[in-house]
């Protein structure tokens, strides 16, 4: 992987890179798979990234990544200011970010100055997409946080069950939502998709995809759920939902 600017990990050095101790970075760092896939190991978890995807990681994450025969990916560190949310953000396949990045590898850049533009354009893109329309925070609570970031991984999955699983009462966890974000955890966690979705179509994707991408069944679900939370009728939404929602 690159310890600096835009650097490339490609499939004819996957044995080398396989032989790498799992490592970290002192800067924000995107992992983006330009063709084929590619799993990254992440703070204990891991993920399945196909073609187009990238996956936002805080400084100090530790990761590895192996890179399917005949794949390759880009593996740019980030300007020390653009940090994502939580630790591993994963962003699904984001076009305004394809956009970068493909413009990255026809332009080939090879020193520092060459790489700058290019990684500002690609923090732009990330600041641009990560403000949250609707506001959620993370509860404080460390078990009831926990459960709160398995929720938003897993979008099917029942409070009870989640709540099981953490060994507390579904009653337990609405109190804790509550008092420490003012939302009860189904809203919340409706925001929170909601959140992902308007990030995707800032980035430039289309409502099919922004439904997929938050764990939404279908397109007009996502309408539905945008329309009851912001008040905006659905035909506006569908005609153009960023502009709907305030263009931000």
């Amino acid at each position: 992987m690159p310890v600096t600017s835009l650097g490339t990990v490609v499939a004819e050095n996957a044995i080398r890179f396989l032989g790498h101790d799992t490592h970290q970075h002192d800067d924000p760092h995107l992992i983006y798979v330009v063709t084929g896939h590619a799993r990254l190991s992440a703070d204990g978890e891991e993920w399945r990234l196909g073609r187009h995807e990238a996956l936002w990681l805080a400084p100090g994450v530790p990761h590895a990544l192996r890179i399917e025969p005949g794949g390759m990916a880009l593996g740019p560190l980030l300007d020390p200011a653009d940090l994502p949310r939580c630790r591993v953000r994963p962003l699904g396949v984001v076009p305004a970010i394809v956009e970068v990045m493909t413009t990255t590898l026809g332009a080939a850049p090879s020193t520092a100055e060459q790489v700058e533009p290019f990684r500002q354009a690609l923090g732009g893109v990330l600041r641009g997409i990560s403000r949250q329309h609707f506001p959620v925070v993370l509860p404080a609570h460390p078990a009831v946080r926990a459960l709160a970031r398995e929720a938003l991984r897993t979008p099917s999955v029942t409070l009870e069950r989640l709540a099981a699983q953490h060994r507390m009462s579904p009653r337990q966890v609405q109190r804790v939502f509550l008092d420490e974000t003012g939302l009860p955890f189904t809203r919340w966690r409706n925001r929170a998709r909601m959140n992902a979705a308007v990030e995707h179509l800032r980035g430039g994707g289309e409502l099919t995809a922004a439904a997929r991408a938050a764990g939404y069944a279908t397109r007009a679900g996502l309408l539905r759920a945008l329309s009851r939370e912001s008040g905006v009728p659905v035909s506006a939404l569908t005609t153009d939902a960023v502009a709907a929602l305030g263009g931000h």
